[in-house]
């Protein structure tokens, strides 16, 4: 995995300044690292990220338009690499350090790793993560995001937004530039999104996602999908629809987990 991940991130003198950072973050939790994958492979998965068609989920609503994809197999190999590797022992081991958070692990599915892709148009609402894996009832608490993006510019937009626990003030926005990392805890206040990308042809923003559970343990959340919210200056008519699309989502889907029904 050394190959794949810069040495210098499993370093304890590194570890000690990851975790002070991370502990200290506002408006939550959270990390963004430069160059965090070795050039040579980051350059490796850029030139391989797979095109738009191939990925196996398009989501085009009031509050999403991008695609996802965790068909690794259609994938070439070095996808797969870099998901065994952030998945590894040695990493979860290291996040445990810096963020405090025990029994961290990933899940072999589409709620584990895989990558996300947006054209021109693209946007992904501020909201908060479902906090528990319907099927394995296990607890969500990190998201790793590595971006794939070569020369992006301010103008394209994009940034990933961290809001505070009311969506009423943005607290930190970082672009989603090549070979950037940003982990980040994920909880009840942690929102977070990006806003509509305009970028010329040819373009989409691109990156790697491998989200890490916990046992559910004493965990007493009640389950919930995905809740966006709508930002300050969006207006009340998408407040009012976001709001009811979220509720009715998440009490049918909490219904369906109590019968036993898939989703």
């Amino acid at each position: 995995m050394q190959s794949i991940i810069r040495k210098d991130f499993f370093t304890e003198e590194n570890i000690a300044h990851l975790s002070s950072q991370f502990n200290n973050a506002q408006p939550y939790k959270h990390l963004a690292i430069d160059n965090f994958l070795t050039p040579e492979f980051a350059d490796k998965i850029y030139n391989h990220f797979p095109p738009l068609e191939v990925l196996n989920k398009h989501y085009h609503g009031l509050n999403e338009n991008k695609s996802e994809g965790s068909n690794f197999e259609q994938f070439n190999p070095c996808f797969q690499e870099l998901k065994e590797a952030v998945s590894s022992k040695e990493m979860t081991d290291t996040l445990e350090k810096i963020t405090g958070i025990k029994d961290l692990f990933t899940t072999n599915d589409s709620l584990g790793s895989g990558v996300h892709q947006g054209k021109n148009g693209s946007y992904l609402d501020v909201h908060i993560d479902f906090n528990i894996h319907h099927i394995q009832k296990i607890h969500r608490r990190l998201n790793l995001l590595i971006f794939l993006n070569k020369n992006w510019k301010e103008e394209y937009g994009g940034k990933v937004e961290l809001w505070n626990k009311d969506v009423t003030k943005l607290g930190q926005a970082y672009l989603p530039s090549f070979n950037r990392c940003v982990i980040f805890e994920t909880s009840e206040i942690s929102y977070h999104g990006y806003s509509t990308i305009t970028v010329p042809e040819g373009e989409t923003r691109k990156s790697f996602y491998s989200y890490y559970y916990t046992p559910i343990g004493d965990y007493k959340g009640k389950y919930h999908d995905t809740v966006f919210k709508a930002r300050p200056e969006e207006g009340a008519l998408k407040k009012i629809k976001t709001d009811v699309k979220e509720t009715l989502k998440n009490n049918i889907k909490r219904t369906m987990l109590k019968l036993g029904i898939k989703f």
